[in-house]
């Protein structure tokens, strides 16, 4: 399906990287949920809470676990949503708005994200993503930038280069092995 630019099998670049980390649907529940299991099922029971304290609660627990991570959950959640519009917008393929997340995941969890940097690095992985995964024109990529800038609101003089810290960040690792992009893909084929 889209094999010609995953890694070989047994390539693994991205070691520990665990494409349902930031994915998981624990995370909106915390501890406001209760698990039951009965003999033939097992179900959950999510107490009602105010929307701001379950976000609080979340992001508190996130914290706790990602202390590394300089961005709340739902600000990461929310760049993910841009980035996935901005996708839907240039007409990106799933599988190539999956790659984006994986690097932008990624650099999350490396602790490279903060408040000041956050809206170019997700649109650099958006760029990365489509150069690498597509047969791009040079039109092709001038809208992608355009739609970039408009969408983050930040300029292409601080992206074209910005890209290349982007790259050496991620260890010139642009070619992913299929386990690290699937779970993304599924969730975004899901979503449509």
């Amino acid at each position: 399906m889209f094999m010609y630019f995953l890694c070989p099998p047994g390539v693994d670049d991205f070691g520990d990287y665990d494409p349902n980390l930031l994915s998981d649907p624990q995370w909106p529940c915390g501890k406001h949920k209760r698990v039951l299991i009965f003999a033939s099922y097992m179900t959950t029971v999510i107490e009602y809470v105010k929307p701001s304290d379950l976000k609080k609660d979340m992001n508190e627990t996130f914290k706790e676990k990602f202390p590394q991570v300089k961005l709340t959950l739902s600000k990461i959640r929310s760049l993910k949503r841009e980035i996935r519009t901005v996708g839907d917008d240039c007409g990106l393929q799933p599988v190539t708005v999956a790659m984006a997340f994986v690097y932008f995941e990624k650099l999350v969890l490396q602790g490279r994200l903060n408040k000041r940097n956050r809206k170019l690095v997700s649109a650099a992985c958006v760029l990365l993503a489509a150069k690498i995964s597509s047969d791009l024109k040079k039109q092709d990529v001038t809208q992608l930038i355009d739609k970039l800038e408009e969408r983050f609101r930040i300029s292409r003089r601080e992206l074209i280069p910005f890209e290349f810290t982007i790259l050496v960040a991620l260890e010139m690792a642009l070619y992913l092995p299929e386990s690290t992009i699937m779970p993304h893909y599924r969730r975004l084929v899901q979503q449509n």
